[in-house]
């Protein structure tokens, strides 16, 4: 018996960096602090109200939730939100999906700019839409020849762009943004209104802020450019800084006619009780984690120092890791690490490796193997 798999998945294979049991794990991005007993007990308690009616189907629209997450970005990035420009999903990788259902699919392209996040060019399959990457420069900032190339050959649906970028950590300058935000307004796909006739539109530029609340003091978020830019989605996430990884919480924050398109794509209820109860519960404890975000910006500042004293070149990095190089054999340095019981992330231009920022004992075990691997 044949199953009617799709023939461009036959090839494919799942998603997922390695999930090994290893002492040291510093290779997907993760808060390394375990929650503290306060934040379990406020999560517990949310999500005991909320199983008291689990008999009901919960709010679609998660009211409360979105409420509460205008007000914690209003204090971590002072952009006031009204809760119609918020909308939230299983982790950002549901958000960015809803976002390619509702504008890009088949006839469409997604662009972005290389290297960057492994899974965009996997959203923009799931949906059947054409992927176009251009290439970024050897800092990995943005080339705008690059970048125009790319619009007004593509004229993408959907420009992705990470800041801080993933895997290399850095983060988007405001005027490299309002560039590409400029450019896309003349470069989105042409619309058929009927008579024959056609209407230019604006690409959406999303910006991924996944990793925003670890920016060093002075980088502003994307946020602060949305009542200026109708095309603009920037979207976070809780598995990051909240140390919500298990989780799975993402959100967006764009115009209210962006989110009602969402809207209409989204399943029913697709956010559970369960999970608005407890992402309430993480945004109820903040202050305590952002003494966490405090200390891993500090740790992931001194492992870069400690990298580039052992000699090795690291990019500048506003996230929770940072990327290094350049290794001859960066398979055999990534295997050796994990001989020694210390697992990072193979990923990102040839001869480099990323490591993600750990307690400062884990820290020094990845500094540690790494001497001894590369003696």
């Amino acid at each position: 018996m044949i199953l009617p798999t799709r023939p461009e998945l036959a090839q494919e294979k799942p998603y997922g960096a390695p999930q090994l049991d290893v002492p040291v794990c510093l290779n997907v991005n993760e808060n390394p602090y375990d929650p503290s007993p306060e934040l379990v007990q406020q999560i517990a308690s949310e999500v005991a109200k909320a199983a008291a009616q689990l008999n009901r189907y919960p709010d679609r629209d998660f009211t409360a939730l979105r409420t509460d997450l205008a007000a914690y970005l209003a204090e971590e990035s002072g952009v006031q939100l009204d809760i119609t420009q918020l909308w939230a999903a299983n982790g950002s990788n549901e958000v960015m999906l809803h976002i390619l259902q509702a504008f890009a699919g088949p006839g469409r392209t997604v662009a972005s700019f290389l290297p960057s996040y492994s899974m965009y060019p996997e959203y923009a399959r799931d949906v059947h839409s054409t992927w176009v990457a251009g290439q970024r420069n050897a800092d990995f900032s943005l080339n705008f020849v690059e970048v125009q190339r790319v619009l007004a050959g593509a004229n993408p649906a959907v420009i992705l762009l990470a800041s801080p970028n993933n895997p290399t950590g850095t983060a988007l300058p405001f005027d490299q943004l309002r560039q590409v935000l400029e450019l896309a307004i003349q470069h989105g796909p042409q619309l058929d209104v009927g008579n024959g006739e056609v209407e230019k539109t604006a690409a959406l530029v999303v910006v991924d802020e996944a990793y925003a609340e670890f920016r060093r003091d002075g980088v502003p978020s994307a946020l602060e450019l949305l009542a200026e830019y109708p095309n603009l989605v920037v979207t976070r996430t809780m598995s990051k800084a909240f140390g919500a990884a298990g989780l799975r919480l993402g959100y967006m924050a764009a115009s209210p006619e962006i989110v009602d398109q969402i809207r209409i794509v989204r399943l029913p209820y697709h956010l559970s009780a369960v999970t608005q109860a407890a992402a309430r519960g993480a945004l109820a404890q903040r202050a305590e984690l952002s003494k966490q975000v405090a200390q891993i910006r500090a740790d992931r500042d001194q492992l870069a120092e400690s990298l580039r004293a052992l000699g090795w070149e690291v990019a500048e990095s506003d996230a929770n890791f940072v990327m290094f190089g350049h290794l001859e054999d960066r398979h055999q340095v990534w295997q050796g690490l994990l001989d020694r019981g210390v697992l990072i992330r193979e990923v990102g231009p040839d001869g480099w490796l990323r490591v993600s920022i750990g307690t400062p004992e884990e820290n020094a075990a990845f500094l540690t193997a790494l001497q001894e691997v590369t003696k």
